[in-house]
């Protein structure tokens, strides 16, 4: 008996020692580690996440254009560093959002997808070429005769059909390839306006005033002026039209009804009147809307993305039938075309927060919301920084001291596989590179270094994240091919059955 009782002193002894971090070599109780703790209370989140099967009255697809998955880390860690935090641990609003999913980017003819191929796929269920909009694959780009067989209806035009509200969003031109996807066809991407429309096919500037669904698209806020008005006519900011047809697509809709309204400043913005649930033209610059950066220098003044949004909300929820709504930051896929890593993380960081303002004011118990982007670009993170290392800075180490190259020079955190930043002479030859140590890499204007010389950085064709909450947005999980956003957006409506 003596030694049996010995035996369970040894393992009570044993056991205590287990579990103390008093002795070195034991291991430590990890219950107590606030990443362990952290750990056991998401996954009590996600066993209370319940599924919602509810029909969708209201959709908004969010779409950052370009914003792949370390286009997306970058800005967490860059949103979480300007609240004072290291970045790394930070969340964005709708990182938040219970479902997930990868995406497929690729267009039925490019490895390397276009925003036009892609955001066709996300408002009609088809895949297509690349450089087409809301035409099926079996139409060439430029192709004006076989463009016209081969469209393809957009949920808009279906949401129209069942006497839902539409409206469309974006930073970047109206007429451009994301936003012209939800409403327009045609067989060139470039075709804006009259000036370089094909013969016999209608520009994309006039397919939102002739929109022959419902009564027509209710909301659009964004840039593309010149495109809507007359090379002869000089707008508000002094800069002219593009169109040659004597056209005044800003004048034509007004002419609509006596409540259609156009507006190109904020201050017109500012003076909508909600009570009297107007249909909205906003046009707020010549061509895209400013950089977020550079928005308050704007000669007219212009709304941010979360203003654009929120107020369109505002006027679409006035519908019984429901709503739906495409809203695009495009300029984040502009400034990392320049290699410009931080106008691109200011207008995610834009784009955030008019994700946040949106969820603010929506009940996801009927309204599906989903946030994606349309394809990535080839941004990086890499030089083994340490934990809270400036996003925008020199990759440093643990020390404080910049981790350097082979060259013996630093690097910085953000870089870019091609792009301006590449390094090279004036007759192409490969130059040394830039030493960083006293370059302010932080600066607005810094064009990252990259390894490949382009005059405009590339997209790549690598996948996308979706993120989404509401009726059956449960769906987005996996990976998927990018077409399927339509098919749930499709199936939470029951659209197909309207």
């Amino acid at each position: 008996m003596k030694k049996f009782r010995n035996l369970g002193l040894i393992i009570g002894l044993t056991s205590a020692l287990l579990t103390s971090t008093t002795y070195i070599g034991v291991a430590a109780d990890k219950t107590q580690d606030i990443w362990y703790v952290n750990g056991q209370k998401t996954l009590q989140q996600k066993l209370a996440q319940q599924v919602n099967t509810n029909q969708a009255k209201n959709v908004i697809v969010f779409v950052a254009d370009g914003n792949g998955v370390n286009s997306n880390a970058a800005l967490r860690i860059y949103d979480g560093q300007k609240k004072g935090m290291s970045g790394e641990d930070n969340i964005l609003s709708y990182e938040a959002l219970p479902n997930l999913a990868l995406v497929k980017t690729y267009n039925t003819d490019a490895q390397t997808p276009d925003s036009a191929g892609t955001m066709s796929a996300i408002v009609t269920g088809v895949k297509t070429k690349q450089g087409v909009l809301s035409i099926d694959d079996s139409a060439g780009r430029g192709d004006c005769k076989a463009s016209a067989a081969a469209s393809v209806s957009t949920f808009a035009e279906l949401a129209e059909d069942a006497g839902m509200a539409t409206g469309i969003v974006s930073t970047a031109r109206i007429t451009h390839a994301t936003p012209a996807a939800t409403y327009s066809h045609s067989a060139d991407r470039n075709w804006e306006d009259d000036s370089k429309v094909a013969e016999g096919c209608e520009d994309i500037a006039s397919q939102l005033l002739s929109f022959a669904h419902g009564d027509g698209i209710d909301v659009v806020f964004g840039g593309g002026r010149r495109h809507f008005i007359t090379k002869e006519t000089v707008d508000g900011e002094g800069k002219n039209g593009k169109r040659t047809d004597g056209r005044d697509l800003t004048a034509e809709w007004t002419a609509k009804s006596n409540n259609h309204q156009y507006v190109w400043n904020q201050a017109g913005f500012d003076k909508i009147d909600l009570a009297s649930n107007p249909k909205v033209l906003g046009l707020f610059n010549s061509s895209h809307m400013e950089y977020e950066a550079d928005r308050a220098n704007d000669k007219g003044g212009e709304p941010s993305l979360a203003e654009m949004t929120s107020k369109a909300i505002d006027l679409l929820s006035k519908n019984e039938n429901g709503y739906f709504l495409a809203v695009e930051s495009g300029r984040v896929d502009h400034a990392h075309h320049a290699g410009n890593a931080a106008r691109a993380l200011e207008d995610g960081a834009a784009f955030n927060r008019a994700v946040a303002a949106a969820l603010a004011k929506v009940d996801l118990s009927d309204t599906l919301v989903i946030v994606t982007a349309d394809h990535a670009h080839t941004l990086t993170l890499s030089g083994y920084a340490k934990l809270g290392n400036p996003i925008l800075g020199l990759s440093l180490a643990k020390d404080g001291t910049p981790n350097l190259a082979k060259d013996g020079k630093p690097y910085t955190v953000l870089n870019y596989t091609n792009g301006p930043g590449g390094v090279f002479n004036e007759d192409g030859t490969v130059a040394t590179r830039e030493d960083l140590t006293n370059v302010d890499t932080t600066h607005l204007d810094y064009i990252q270094q990259a390894l490949i010389p382009l005059g405009s950085e590339t997209h790549s064709g690598s996948d996308v994240a979706v993120y989404a909450a509401g009726p059956w947005s449960h769906l987005l999980n996996g990976t998927i091919e990018q077409n399927f956003i339509y098919h749930v957006i499709d199936h939470a409506t029951a659209m197909s059955d309207k």
